[in-house]
C-alpha cells in the first residue's frame, strides 16, 4: 500500500470516528456539532469519566503477595 492510500485510510478512519463521537455528544451531552468541535479533548472526557463508575484501587501489597503465592510463575 502506497502512502497516500495509507493516508486516506486513515483519514477515513478518523472521520468516521469523529462522526460517531460528535453523535455520542449530541445525545449524552446535548452539543450542538460546533460545541463538539470546539471542545477539548479534556472537555470531550470529562463527562465520560463522571460517569463511569468508580475503579477499584489497584491491589495492595498483601494482596499481591497472596496471588502470586496461588498462582506461582513458571
Amino acid at each position: 500500500m502506497s502512502a497516500p492510500e495509507s493516508d486516506e485510510m486513515a483519514d477515513a478512519t478518523f472521520a468516521a470516528a469523529a462522526t460517531r463521537l460528535a453523535g455520542l455528544a449530541a445525545l449524552a451531552l446535548g452539543w450542538r456539532p460546533d460545541e463538539f468541535w470546539r471542545a477539548t479533548p479534556a472537555e470531550l472526557a470529562a463527562p465520560g469519566e463522571a460517569l463511569a463508575p468508580e475503579r477499584p484501587p489497584p491491589p495492595d501489597a498483601a494482596l499481591r503477595a497472596r496471588l502470586q503465592e496461588m498462582f506461582p510463575d513458571g
